[in-house]
């Protein structure tokens, strides 16, 4: 027994179409007024295909044989994922939403976090490689050098070439203000800077699926500060190149090491050693000490791929589990357990497994819709902030504080919960879960990484707190707080009062917890405040995807009157809300409780000596 590899389209049509009606307001921009319904449709379908049927296969392989490193410090990456590149550049998928005079596609930032989540979930370890490519080409389209900038742009987005992002240091890790890697100017070549140093836990630090490689790496120039505000930003090639892009000599950024890793085999993570062995040439991106500032641009990118990986985990864990509990049959139905001659079911019939998957469908969907969302609300941000109308400007201007204050909750609620329902779909395939015959062991162990790079959970937790909650006084956090409500009392208004009722309280709860904390920090008792950071975003975490949940089930049901029809995927949506409320809320104020118990236990010194 197997479980094959699916992609539900229809819930991605859903969120796209009917939840966001992203075609009715993209249509309206100027960059997006030729793309109709069929065009994103046909889209949808493509990129289901591309999944199921070149991505997933390289899957379960990649992971067994994983990558190899030879002594000069090339990377040789698992069999068929040179061809699964070739065909995801051949088909304009490393760039979704690039530019099409630079090699990109053209399509909204909308459908290319669809296209991020759907393929990761056919193959996380082999989409490291696009999406740090794609990442990296936008920052060199933005900031690089006038001689760079076309030229390196389009070899990133057709995917000729690929990119990475280098900050990680040993003994700096999450502290990238400690990085010690320092790039001097080249006396004979104006513009030329010799880097030296090392770098870390770098993601297709090497490859064999593209010619040349781009790194994006973050050094201190002389005379620099310590500290992020002394880091500059460096174009670092693997290879030289002439004005045309033709190859020169091998440059002096080389791995010297890749870490085995407890999962997503197939993604190369490096050591790279640069200036080691011969002089490694950069070239400035930006203005000298404009380097953390431009990476956190390539950062927050990242950290809403992050949450896109862990929608796309969840989406893949139910895929999975659904498909095995209709298939795996094992015991009776509850009233016949007594009968020996009662007939077998399959295990989806048996309670405890259904509130198993409807946890894993809620969540899967609520996760998607939420990055979704911010994706969309990014394409309309950058539509309306070209518009001559002050108040497109202003409807652009909270849009972007919108995404500002959400994308540390959708990285850590979303790749937190990933793992969490990685976790479930094996309990659901029970002993058969725990071995490498079915998918759900790779899938948990895949998804762990989720939590740990773009920035620790607990440092977005953190970033939350910290930095987010304070803009302005609060104010983009009263701002969501104000618009949740008014979506709250609409709610009420069309029969859902009830679970609007339990929203209100998490949402109360939720502004509760941001006022103790908020005292806290006046006090002075910063530890005190900080140590509660996880949970704030937990209990932020949970109400927002509630929102989504009531959302979606609005949506749903009107479709179902006006059509006179219940579609599984509307039903589901209904009955979703009902589950987040009963099930998955509840942990929002349970997590709003911890935040305002005022318990220091874990300051004691004592207790760590």
């Amino acid at each position: 027994m197997s479980t094959p590899f699916k992609v539900d389209i229809d819930d991605v049509e859903f969120v796209f179409f009917q939840q966001l009606r992203a075609d009715e307001h993209l249509a309206q921009t100027e960059a997006f007024a030729e793309l109709d319904r069929d065009t994103y449709i046909a889209t949808f379908r493509e990129i289901k295909r591309m999944a199921e049927e070149v991505l997933h296969p390289v899957d379960r392989p990649g992971d067994r044989q994983g990558c190899t490193l030879d002594d000069e410090g090339n990377v040789t990456t698992p069999e068929g994922y040179k061809d699964a590149w070739q065909r995801l550049a051949e088909g304009g998928w490393v760039a979704t939403s690039g530019p099409p005079e630079l090699g990109g596609s053209g399509m909204p930032r909308t459908v290319a976090v669809v296209c991020n989540e759907v393929f990761t979930s056919a193959c996380c370890a082999f989409m490291m490689y696009p999406g740090l490519t794609a990442a990296a080409g936008r920052v060199v389209e933005a900031f690089g050098a006038a001689a760079h900038r076309e030229l390196v742009t389009t070899k990133l987005f057709t995917g000729e070439w690929s990119g990475t992002m280098c900050l990680t240091e040993a003994g700096a890790g999450s502290s990238v203000g400690d990085n010690r890697c320092k790039a001097t100017p080249k006396e004979d070549e104006d513009g030329t800077f010799l880097l030296e140093g090392e770098k870390i836990f770098i993601s297709g630090g090497d490859n064999d699926l593209v010619e040349n490689i781009i790194h994006l790496v973050l050094a201190r120039t002389p005379g620099s500060p310590e500290g992020t505000k002394g880091l500059s930003l460096f174009l670092v090639p693997k290879y030289e190149f002439d004005a045309q892009g033709n190859l020169g000599p091998r440059n002096g950024a080389k791995v010297v090491g890749i870490e085995h890793k407890m999962g997503i085999n197939g993604s190369a993570t490096c050591v790279l050693a640069l200036g080691a062995d011969m002089p490694c040439k950069g070239w400035l991106i930006g203005k000298e000490r404009q380097g953390i500032e431009l990476m956190f641009q390539m950062m927050n990118e990242a950290r809403v791929g992050v949450a896109g990986q862990g929608a796309a985990t969840c989406n893949a864990a139910y895929q999975y589990a659904v498909q095995y509990a209709t298939e795996r049959v094992q015991g009776t139905a509850l009233m016949r357990t007594r009968d020996g001659q009662a007939k077998r079911v399959p295990i989806v019939q048996h309670p405890d497994v259904r509130r198993m998957l409807m946890t894993l469908q809620v969540v899967a969907a609520t996760t998607r819709s939420a990055i979704m969302r911010v994706s969309f609300d990014e394409d309309l941000a950058h539509a309306l902030s070209s518009s001559d109308d002050e108040a497109d400007k202003k409807r652009a201007d909270k849009l972007r504080r919108r995404m500002d204050l959400l994308i540390p909750v959708l990285k850590a609620h979303c790749t937190d919960l990933s793992f969490e329902m990685a976790s479930m779909a094996v309990q659901v395939y029970g002993g058969y879960g725990f071995t490498k015959e079915f998918p759900v062991e790779q899938l948990l162990r895949d998804s762990k990484i989720q939590s740990i790079y773009e920035g620790t959970n607990g440092i977005q937790a953190m970033d939350l707190l910290g930095r987010k909650m304070r803009i302005n006084g609060g104010a983009l956090f009263m701002e969501w707080m104000a618009d949740a409500q008014a979506q709250l009392q609409e709610a009420g208004k069309e029969g859902f009062g009830a679970q609007a009722g339990a929203l209100q309280r998490a949402i109360g709860q939720l502004g509760a917890s941001a006022m103790h904390l908020g005292k806290l920090a006046g006090d002075r008792k910063i530890d005190t405040a900080f140590l509660q950071a996880v949970p704030f975003l937990k209990t932020f975490g949970y109400t927002l995807l509630g929102l989504e949940a009531l959302d979606q089930a609005r949506v749903a049901k009107k479709l179902i009157a006006e059509h006179d029809e219940e579609r599984p995927v509307w039903l589901r949506k209904v009955a979703g809300l009902d589950f987040y409320v009963n099930h998955l809320l509840p942990q929002a104020v349970a997590w709003a409780k911890t935040v305002q118990s005022g318990d220091e236990s874990p300051l004691d010194d004592r207790l760590f000596a």
